[in-house]
């Protein structure tokens, strides 16, 4: 689909769809995309009745949809119902991107680019040979772990609360890449540390740590990244600056950057972010 195809029809629409989906700051940055591309979008948030994805996705593509952003719960149902998806889509098992290619709804998972341009471009960190533990082993580590593994870490030690979903996330890459997971007790006790801490969990939605709390894990010059993000640094964050970390970050480039690789896919040209992520964060701030 080209940028052409897209932009000029009055009809195509997009959507961020989820439930609950008030929250979503998607159409705003969609729209910031647009007016710096000179361009105009018809994005809107979309409350999906739970259970109900496939005929709600059903009466958008009547309405003139062509191309959705899908947030929780229903990023399975959006790989299930696609009838062609990416390799990214394949590895988490589930899709936060839909494009309608002609007759089919086509699939990807846009959280790993996102998550690998807001370290490496926007923080300038590179990944390559770099140690990385990532913390968690639900749909946002899924969603990321492939992508990172690109970057040719020199090791990424996935660390969870439930040991077999760790192991599960993992099991694909084991015979071709340098992949493990352990259990946060061995990781302690063998005192491993990490150039770069990715907190995947949505701990600091809680006001937890994903780690015990004396845990040493940052090596020298090493980067703490939350995917979390908010007006104040994370718990996880804080916690990361009195423990060694030398930078610390938040996921808002992350969330930027996941959909700028939605904005391109569709409309077939790159958004400049970094001035959207300004402006993000001093909102945030002044909020």
């Amino acid at each position: 689909m080209t940028a052409s195809s897209t932009s000029s029809a009055s009809d195509a629409r997009y959507a961020v769809i989820g439930n609950p989906i008030a929250h979503s700051k998607s159409p705003n940055i969609h729209a910031a995309f647009a007016a710096g591309l000179g361009q105009q979008i018809h994005y809107d948030r979309r409350l999906c009745p739970l259970g109900d994805f496939a005929a709600d996705l059903e009466r958008f593509r009547n309405e003139g949809g062509v191309g959705a952003n899908v947030t929780v719960p229903f990023k399975r149902d959006a790989f299930a119902i696609a009838r062609e998806a990416s390799l990214r889509a394949q590895q988490a098992g589930a899709a936060n991107f839909l494009a309608w290619r002609g007759d089919h709804w086509y699939c990807d998972n846009t959280d790993g680019a996102g998550l690998v341009r807001d370290i490496e471009g926007n923080l300038g960190f590179s990944l390559k040979g770099k140690r990385v533990l990532l913390l968690g082993a639900g749909g946002a580590a899924r969603g990321v772990i492939g992508p990172l593994l690109l970057r040719e870490p020199t090791a990424i030690v996935v660390v969870n609360r439930t040991q077999a979903n760790a192991d599960a996330i993992v099991a694909p890459y084991l015979a071709t890449h340098p992949v493990s997971a352990l259990p946060a007790s061995d990781l302690l006790a063998q005192g491993q540390r990490f150039d770069c801490v990715i907190n995947a969990t949505s701990a600091s939605l809680a006001g937890a740590l994903p780690l015990p709390d004396g845990a040493a894990v940052f090596a020298p010059g090493a980067l703490a990244y939350d995917m979390m993000y908010g007006k104040v640094p994370t718990i996880f964050m804080a916690w990361a600056a009195q423990h060694g970390a030398a930078r610390i970050a938040d996921g808002l480039g992350m969330l930027v950057e996941q959909a700028a690789e939605s904005y391109v896919q569709w409309r077939g040209v790159q958004p400049v972010t970094a001035p959207i992520i300004a402006r993000m964060r001093a909102e945030l701030a002044a909020s």
